[in-house]
């Protein structure tokens, strides 16, 4: 069924101290699946980047709730993307008093969901 973007309702997370790609992996499961299909896929997959896209995807349908007056039942995650935040920099120690730079990623996670138009 087509998704109706003019009532899209979005949140964001920002500066979540983890890669975007590994994040990316969990948003590709969930994208263009209903707001309940995503609960469910997201409570039992085994990745650490589950708990911040589901408390994400909770507080834009909780967004879609009270500021559009949407119906939870009805909504689908039409969009859903991570774009990489700024890296902390750290250095490590190596041999013959070489510093190795580590970069430590953060990235910021973007969830919209809109109505399921029904087809009569």
């Amino acid at each position: 069924m087509p998704i109706d973007t003019t009532k899209e309702v979005k949140a964001v997370a920002r500066y979540i101290r983890m890669s975007p790609y590994k994040v990316r992996r969990v948003l590709d499961q969930i994208r263009g699946r209903s707001y309940r299909e995503a609960l469910i896929i997201l409570e039992f997959m085994p990745y650490r980047a589950c708990d911040p896209v589901l408390k994400v995807l909770r507080s834009a349908v909780a967004n879609a709730e009270h500021n559009a007056g949407l119906d939870p039942a009805t909504l689908v995650v039409s969009q859903a993307s991570a774009d990489g935040g700024p890296s902390l920099k750290r250095y490590r120690p190596r041999a013959q008093g070489r510093a190795y730079m580590i970069r430590k990623p953060s990235c910021h996670i973007t969830v919209k969901v809109a109505p399921e138009e029904k087809e009569d």
